[in-house]
């Protein structure tokens, strides 16, 4: 009894974590926060995206009083392509607009951070979307890989 327990609290641990690996996209940038930030906007406006929030998470730290490096976050998206996917479920408007998150880590190396759409599709448990959720996740990956390179 104790092994098959054992057995399936590993396999729950192990998929689980997988899944959580799976579920963030990293990719590094050849330029700062800012510029890396800048570039992006650029490429979103250029793309007809509305950008509606940049927040700047390192800023609003040291207006506590602590240190952050440098952490960027933007929120974007396209209402006609967003209504879509909220129309497969609805439940997946608590991840939209969608977010980018641009950071430095502790190498100095920059980063760009945003949700894979496979791990939206299986949080919100998503069906009959799979054309639009693939477009979406071609069009950011897309525009980040625009913004870092």
């Amino acid at each position: 009894m104790r092994r098959w327990i054992f057995a399936i609290l590993s396999t729950l641990v192990f998929s689980t974590s997988a899944m959580a690996e799976d579920s963030l996209i990293q990719l590094e940038s050849h330029f700062n926060v800012e510029e890396t930030a800048a570039r992006m906007e650029q490429v979103l406006q250029d793309k007809g995206i509305t950008v509606f929030a940049r927040v700047n998470h390192s800023d609003a730290a040291h207006g506590v009083g602590m240190e952050l490096r440098d952490t960027v976050l933007l929120m974007f998206g396209n209402p006609k392509i967003g209504s879509r996917l909220m129309q497969c479920q609805q439940s997946v408007a608590i991840d939209l607009p969608l977010k980018v998150l641009i950071w430095k880590d502790a190498h100095e190396k920059v980063w760009v951070s945003y949700n894979a759409f496979s791990y939206l599709q299986h949080r919100h448990q998503i069906e009959g979307c799979d054309t639009t959720l693939s477009k979406m996740q071609k069009g950011l990956d897309t525009i980040v890989k625009l913004s870092v390179n």
